[in-house]
């Protein structure tokens, strides 16, 4: 069906049942509003262990073929925060734009945003975007950096995302 679209929650206690994960459920619910093609989700929880990380995000990117695949968690500076180290391991190339750019719209609410990580990349036909692990910070930083996410996925081959633009309107260059 559709676009292949990978969320995966990095949570040591989420993925113990310790607590209920929000995150993941909150991109799903952002992604509704903003996407106006048909997708199917692959939801993955996992605790924070890089070579966990590392492989799911391969599977997601080379055998289910994700053209977007959105982290949330592990973006810190907590010891066990490795989400952008897990990441950047599997990617052939990064995108250090997009997390310049939600840390920007992060700062504006909370000075803490500095110490955040989020990061981007390509890995093949799949583009990766780490976000933060609160559901407030991921609606802002989606709103940030979505409009730029269909055609960096085109200019990667993927397939091809539509958004609603009364939500967020995707920009492609004229002819794109």
């Amino acid at each position: 069906m559709g676009v292949h679209i990978g969320i995966v929650t990095v949570s040591d206690r989420a993925s113990q049942g310790t607590y209920e994960d929000r995150s993941g459920p909150a991109i799903r619910e952002w992604l509704k509003l903003a996407l106006s093609v048909p997708w199917q989700e692959h939801y993955r929880l996992i605790p924070d262990e890089q070579g966990l990380i590392e492989s799911t995000l391969r599977e997601l990117s080379d055998q289910v073929e994700c053209s977007l695949i959105v982290t949330t968690g592990g973006t810190g500076p907590a010891v066990r925060d490795i989400t952008p180290e897990a990441t950047e391991a599997v990617c052939g190339k990064m995108l250090p734009g997009f997390g310049e750019l939600m840390r920007q719209v992060s700062l504006q609410s909370v000075p803490t945003a500095i110490l955040s990580r989020q990061t981007a990349g390509i890995r093949g036909r799949s583009l990766i975007v780490n976000l933060p692990g609160k559901p407030a910070a991921i609606a802002e930083c989606l709103a940030a950096v979505f409009p730029a996410i269909p055609y960096c996925i085109d200019l990667i081959e993927g397939a091809r995302l539509e958004t609603d633009p009364d939500f967020v309107k995707a920009f492609r260059p004229k002819g794109a």
